[in-house]
């Protein structure tokens, strides 16, 4: 269990955010809280930890057993701060320090912190902030769980490590986070607003939107003399050889969907244009990742959406746009392709729109957390 061991753990340096209702208990460095309505997929208690007067830690578990193993992420000193409080009132528990307070509330059970006076810092997504979603990995069953916060429309968020798409501040963004090759993540968020958030899990993790971005058979597609069923997918040789067939996705990602290529096309200096027309079934903005080895051109209406870009094919790159498009519209798409060897990769997905206050939250979801029983 060391890699799933912590669920919704986190760490908010000078504040940090979950959810809980009374009854409580006090611990030695905190409180453990009972939600007396939990739903099944809100978590049934909330541990509080006091770290110092500006940091508290906060685990949120579905069952009643908290997981003691010791976190990868955290080294946690022997003896937490001491200088803290409880204060019950009717319609909350209050845990003050000497620098923020963590305010419960009694009839939702939603968190919030505050400075000394006051002064909202951080705020659970209100009406509910957390899921817990069952999930098998590896004959193994665990829960997969997000964590939502509300976030003002000028907030700014920095961190995340190093990661591919040319972003710093990842408000209203999206980002997958894993280890590769010139991606180095690290979940830990830092906002202008002057607070830090630690997500304390090893699986695999998405900041913003936790979908998985989908294939372009999402829109209507037609090719390039205006057909529909697909884009006109061209394959030109270094040796004159041409193929050309119509194609509803461009996923060609790993060494299972390469496979999907022309049998026996020679990619050594070749070059593949796909081109035609998308028609999307709502209006909103759509958010493309493309994945790329070789040389690679997008074009949207023949205006430029992604300049030449280059990586090598052994080690493909991700690369991310946004695009407002209308219902019922017909865009010109077109994705210029040089590959890199004989063997290489390429891929084109989106995410559908959502609605922009959701999209600005500040959210974390992971893969897997606390095991089962």
């Amino acid at each position: 269990m060391n890699k799933y061991s912590f669920i919704l753990s986190f760490l908010l340096f000078f504040v940090f955010s979950a959810c809980s209702k009374p009854s409580y208990r006090k611990i030695k460095d905190g409180i453990v809280v009972n939600i007396e309505q939990a739903s099944p997929d809100a978590g049934k208690q909330i541990r509080l930890q006091v770290i110092s007067g500006k940091i508290i830690r906060v685990t949120v578990i579905p069952d009643n057993k908290f997981d003691e193993n010791q976190s990868l992420s955290v080294a946690l000193p022997d003896s937490g701060e001491k200088n803290w409080m409880v204060i019950e009132k009717e319609d909350r528990i209050e845990l003050k320090t000497d620098e923020i307070i963590a305010i419960v509330s009694v009839q939702t059970g939603e968190i919030m912190f505050t400075d000394l006076q006051g002064n909202v810092i951080l705020k659970e997504n209100e009406g509910g902030g957390r899921s817990f979603t069952p999930v098998t990995i590896d004959r193994t069953k665990l829960y997969s769980f997000r964590q939502v916060f509300e976030s003002p429309d000028d907030e700014a968020f920095y961190g995340l490590g190093q990661h591919q798409s040319d972003e710093f501040n990842y408000k209203g963004k999206n980002e997958i986070l894993y280890q590769y090759n010139t991606k180095v993540s690290v979940p830990f968020i830092v906002s202008d607003k002057n607070y830090g958030i630690l997500w304390d899990n090893y699986s695999l993790t998405k900041f913003g939107d936790p979908r998985d971005y989908a294939q372009l058979d999402q829109f209507n597609l037609y090719n390039k003399k205006r057909e529909k069923g697909g884009l006109s997918a061209v394959y030109t040789a270094n040796d004159g050889l041409t193929i050309e067939r119509n194609e509803k996705n461009i996923d060609y990602e790993n060494n299972e969907t390469i496979r999907n290529f022309p049998e026996g096309f020679k990619f050594y200096n070749s070059s593949i244009v796909w081109e035609g027309f998308i028609e999307p079934q709502e209006s909103g903005i759509f958010r493309f990742i493309l994945y790329y080895a070789g040389y690679t051109k997008i074009f949207l209406d023949d205006q430029p959406v992604v300049a030449e870009r280059w990586r090598t094919s052994w080690n493909p790159n991700s690369y991310k746009f946004n695009i407002d498009l209308k219902k019922g519209s017909k865009h010109k798409l077109k994705l210029e392709w040089k590959p890199d060897g004989g063997v290489s990769y390429i891929g084109l997905k989106a995410l559908s729109p959502v609605n922009p206050k959701e999209q600005g939250k500040l959210s974390f979801w992971s893969e897997a957390g606390k095991q089962i029983d």
